[in-house]
């Protein structure tokens, strides 16, 4: 079993030394605390005896099970450790105070993990990366760029916010879509019996009549009969048309086209693109004011978005600001960003107060963010209303002109 050598202070506040024989650090961390000893170094006696047992507790390790959480739960995790830090707890103390407190299980188990991890020598996010699938590449290369440059509690508490901010805009759709989604479902009802049964009886009607059909009820007709011969070709091109682009934007050129095509969406694009922006300032803002270099800085942001083709326009950045451009020169050559953003930027270089200036910039992006998302959530319901009642209104009218005349050619032979 590995031996471990620590030192650790008693609750008077005297040094202590000593060995213990435990299978992990992270055991050794355990054991002082239940002694109530606080362990200030803690380091493995380097034997050749201890290989195999550490390969084996580093096995154990690898083979936990990550723990998925909700949004809700990921959402309590951050507010939480983000107010334990700014209370004053070292990173190590605060998952403790979780890991201890929390009633819910899998916010314990998450803080658990992450300890565990930090206290074999892993980062802050590669020990987020272990815990859960639930902290993405977002969350986990900001909180890289909040550890390296001391800022972590306000990296938090804005990861926090834009989870809620992104929650609040799900919760928001799936209620502006509950209207339109029941319109939906009654008009494709209201097709099938349309086409199944309505239909083919005014054909008849009207054929033995001999009179001639209204043109809107011939296109219907043809529409009707033409998917009831052809429905399964119909089906296997939409299958393929969706395996074949899934296909392309896996590929790099792909990926990159959708990317880009993703942005210029109507609606959901500008709420992307604001949503990046405004990330984009607080994050190299908190980085600046806590001291990190400008380069290094842009380095750690470029990586905040999953968006590859906002990397790459970042990347660009990054290669000009190092051989000795302005980021606000460098960010207008690239194109793609706002003049708001770029003109705050400059003025930001221009006065030496660039931090200041960008959480500035993150403000006003922050406020249109919320103006986009109600205009998009307001816009969602009546624009699928419109569209449906389109539908319904044609087929309504060619199988209305059909029975009128109808009538009308009987009335005629009276």
């Amino acid at each position: 079993m590995p031996a471990f050598t620590y030192t650790a202070l008693n609750a008077t506040g005297q040094q202590i030394t000593g060995t213990l024989s435990v299978g992990s650090r992270a055991e050794a961390f355990r054991k002082l605390e239940a002694q109530s000893l606080t362990p200030v170094r803690v380091a493995e006696e380097l034997k050749a005896a201890n290989a195999a047992a550490s390969a084996k507790s580093s096995a154990k390790q690898e083979g936990s099970e990550p723990v998925k959480l909700k949004r809700t739960q990921l959402i309590l995790f951050t507010e939480e450790l983000a107010d334990l830090l700014d209370g004053g707890l070292q990173i190590d103390q605060a998952l403790r105070v979780i890991q201890e407190r929390q009633e819910a299980a899998g916010v314990r188990q998450v803080a658990g993990i992450i300890r565990e991890q930090l206290r074999e020598g892993s980062t802050v996010a590669k020990a987020l990366k272990k815990a859960s699938p639930s902290f993405d590449d977002l969350y986990c290369n900001l909180a890289a760029a909040g550890e390296v440059s001391g800022s972590l509690a306000p990296i938090l508490r804005r990861l926090s916010a834009n989870l809620q901010v992104m929650s609040e805009l799900q919760s928001k759709v799936t209620q502006a879509m509950i209207y339109p989604a029941f319109l939906i479902g009654a008009c494709v009802v209201l097709m099938i019996v349309f086409m199944t049964f309505m239909v083919p009886q005014i054909t008849d009607l009207l054929s033995k009549s001999g009179q001639k059909l209204p043109m809107a009820t011939q296109i219907l007709i043809k529409f009707n009969t033409f998917l009831g011969t052809w429905w399964w070709l119909i089906l296997i091109v939409l299958v393929t048309i969706a395996l074949l682009f899934k296909a392309y934007v896996g590929t790099p050129k792909g990926r990159m086209w959708w990317h880009e095509a993703k942005l210029r969406l109507p609606l959901a694009g500008p709420v992307m693109a604001t949503r990046f922006y405004a990330q984009f300032a607080h994050s190299l803002g908190n980085l600046i004011s806590n001291g990190v270099p400008l380069l290094n800085g842009i380095r750690l942001v470029s990586k905040i978005s999953v968006n590859v083709f906002i990397q790459d326009l970042l990347a660009k950045v990054t290669t000009m600001v190092s051989e000795g451009a302005t980021l606000s020169g460098a960010l207008k050559k690239v194109g793609h960003f706002p003049l708001l953003l770029v003109d705050m930027i400059a003025v930001g270089e221009q006065t030496g107060n660039l931090g200041k200036s960008l959480e500035k910039c993150a403000g006003r992006y922050d406020k249109e963010l919320d103006k986009k998302i109600k205009r998009m959530t307001a816009m969602i319901s009546p624009v699928i209303i419109i569209f449906m009642a389109v539908i319904v209104g044609l087929v309504a009218y060619s199988i209305v002109s059909a029975i009128f005349q109808s009538v009308s050619g009987i009335r005629g032979h009276h």
